[in-house]
């Protein structure tokens, strides 16, 4: 799934108005309306405040007082063709004093939301689940072994009495990764399976909880 690392804004100008796009990272679908009133009151002196959204398994498109069609639909439109999820676009607009008409604010909206990606780092999301597994200093070879020839993250590794490998592990991926491990550790391995959240590989590292 493809989104975007952190909240982005643009800025560009257009026959003097000013159009300032606002993009959101955000998976969950329960707060998309705190999240979209927050910046509506953030920029409430604004003439319009369009939004697109695809976040979960919802999608809208608002034109907020812009003629039907103008601008939340082209915005919307422009997240499906970068193939972008999760994700809030705002469009902030201050009017000029120069009417663009009907294709203008189709291009203008088009235009905003498109620079606002350019200006964002579009990252890989992947959902996955934290695991922990504890075992002896003589199994720990085997499991380094498998984390690496799975490609399974490793996070973090802890050594006391025992070794702690702390990993995150593809959603769909984490019944076949625990069985592995425990034919690894001949059934040794003490596993804790913790939340789910999503991660990305940036710059060879992971990034989590984005």
């Amino acid at each position: 799934m493809k989104s975007i690392k952190e909240i982005t804004e643009h800025t560009l100008v257009i026959k003097k108005s000013e159009f300032i796009c606002t993009l959101i990272p955000l998976n969950d679908e329960n707060k998309i309306n705190e999240t979209i009133g927050f910046y509506k009151e953030k920029y409430k002196d604004a003439t319009h405040n369009c939004i697109a959204y695809l976040v979960g398994t919802k999608e809208r498109a608002n034109d907020d007082g812009e003629p039907s069609g103008t601008a939340g639909l082209p915005m919307l439109n422009v997240l499906k063709k970068q193939e972008l999820s999760n994700i809030i676009a705002i469009v902030t607009r201050y009017f000029g004093g120069t009417l663009l008409g009907t294709g203008g604010l189709i291009r203008a909206y088009t235009k905003s939301t498109q620079e606002g990606i350019k200006e964002s780092m579009v990252i890989e999301k992947c959902l996955g689940v934290m695991l922990s597994l504890t075992c002896d200093y003589t199994t720990s070879g085997k499991i380094q072994y498998l984390t690496a020839t799975e490609h399974i993250p490793v996070l973090d590794t802890v050594y006391t009495d025992n070794v702690t490998f702390e990993m995150i592990v593809p959603v769909e991926e984490v019944g076949s990764v625990e069985k592995k491990f425990m034919e690894a550790s001949m059934g040794k391995a003490v596993l804790e399976k913790g939340e789910e959240t999503y991660y990305a590989e940036i710059d060879g590292k992971i990034s989590y909880d984005l």
